[in-house]
């Protein structure tokens, strides 16, 4: 799928953290992967778009007519915040989200591709790592159409009962 040419990638503005926030949290609780539904701890980390953007960058996706459609976030190395499974000569992304309204219009493609140029452009780093549920099926058929290949050692539990399956990109 090509990228819609009618939005752009870019870093995150302050005045988009709360839509983006409740852009994640909305994505996460209508794709069913939250443990604890509306209850979980999670929502406050989706929606604390400010410590992200303060602790790694935050892409969006933003429409011609400045409507946020999506973000996602990018960490250059293992050993930094956010970085759950990165070593220190990969890169890695957490949160990808995109609106229900922007579905279909390869916004999470596109944000997963500047990921990819993100960790291509750092000096040194080998692969790009993502940790996904296990029922985030779109997701996931999106990691494989992207060249993303399922990494099972890498596989991890952040708390019991909650698998997450590791995927890594050879750059």
């Amino acid at each position: 799928m090509s990228p819609d040419p009618g939005f752009a990638i870019r870093p995150v503005r302050s005045g988009e953290h709360q839509a983006l926030g409740e852009i994640s949290a909305r994505a996460y609780l209508d794709g069913g992967l939250l443990a604890h539904g509306a209850d979980d701890p999670y929502l406050d980390v989706l929606r604390d778009v400010p410590r992200r953007a303060a602790e790694a960058e935050v892409l969006v996706a933003v429409d011609v007519d400045g409507t946020l459609l999506g973000g996602v976030t990018f960490v250059s190395r293992g050993g930094a915040p956010w970085a759950d499974i990165a070593g220190p000569d990969e890169a890695e992304f957490r949160v990808l989200a995109v609106s229900g309204a922007a579905r279909g219009r390869g916004v999470g493609e596109a944000l997963v591709r500047a990921c990819a140029d993100r960790a291509r452009a750092r000096e040194g780093c080998l692969r790009l790592v993502l940790s996904v549920t296990p029922q985030a099926v779109a997701a996931r058929r999106l990691y494989d159409r992207t060249g993303f290949a399922r990494a099972p050692h890498r596989d991890w539990e952040p708390l019991p009962g909650l698998p997450l399956l590791a995927y890594e990109m050879t750059l």
